[in-house]
């Protein structure tokens, strides 16, 4: 069987809504909220343990986005999480009400995308974002991450995999974003998956990186232009489990 086959037969296996279901993951919190930035907080939450961060974002009140400051800073107390302190998180949720009052995540994607890739999106994410608050921390900066001037060089991953979440619009993804072409979509890359890819072969570049993710990506293109990205859950999955250790025996 062609590696290509071979993925395919996994995305029709794991691109359901029981394969979704079978081990934790945040997207299972964001299905359940109706509203792009808390959706976006699902994400950027989505580092560590699967487990630890469905369980901490099933504590979260996500309306919080729509409230007031002074009711933001109330109800926070006592937060954290990894690396975000009770202060980061509050400034995390006042950000997020100040850049909702604003701007539209769709928008400023397709103002990147004029620019060139979809990396140039996240930089008028994050560019905006961090306009609004005058607060800094590294916990703070690690969650919303830093922008670039020319050339992209991080993997961006828990962007990337919003917005997988927010254009797909097939099988477990939301199809919220309706402007912006699936074909477009960047791989999210984590250090796992990084590991599944070079193990099957599909990229060579041993750095965690911004080229990985191309170079990733554009494979993933010669399988499926329309739609590269679909492989991205499936890949996810064949590193969490054990399945790795067969495919490449």
């Amino acid at each position: 069987m062609s590696l290509k086959s071979l993925l395919n037969a996994h995305v029709l296996d794991k691109n359901t809504i029981n394969g979704l279901f079978s081990y934790a993951d945040p997207l299972q919190i964001a299905r359940e909220i109706d509203d792009d930035l808390a959706r976006m907080v699902c994400a950027l939450f989505a580092y560590g343990n699967a487990r630890q961060i469905v369980k901490f974002l099933k504590t979260l009140d996500f309306s919080l986005i729509n409230s007031s400051e002074e009711n933001i800073t109330k109800s926070l107390k006592g937060y954290k999480y990894r690396f975000q302190n009770e202060t980061d998180i509050k400034n995390i949720f006042i950000t997020l009400r100040r850049f909702k009052l604003e701007y539209s995540i769709e928008e400023l994607i397709l103002k990147g995308l004029e620019k060139g890739g979809i990396e140039h999106g996240i930089n008028e994410i994050i560019s905006k974002i961090l306009s609004l608050n005058n607060y800094m921390s590294s916990g703070y900066e690690f969650f919303f991450g830093r922008g670039f001037d020319e050339f992209a060089t991080s993997p961006y991953k828990r962007y990337n995999m919003y917005f997988r979440w927010m254009v797909r619009d097939t099988d477990i993804d939301l199809g919220v974003f309706k402007k912006i072409d699936k074909s477009r979509l960047l791989m999210p890359l984590d250090v796992h998956t990084h590991r599944v890819s070079l193990k099957l072969g599909l990229i060579k570049r041993k750095s965690y990186d911004f080229k990985a993710v191309m170079e990733l990506t554009n494979k993933l293109r010669s399988f499926d232009p329309l739609d590269p990205i679909k492989y991205d859950f499936a890949l996810y999955r064949i590193g969490q489990s054990k399945e790795l250790e067969f495919m490449t025996r």
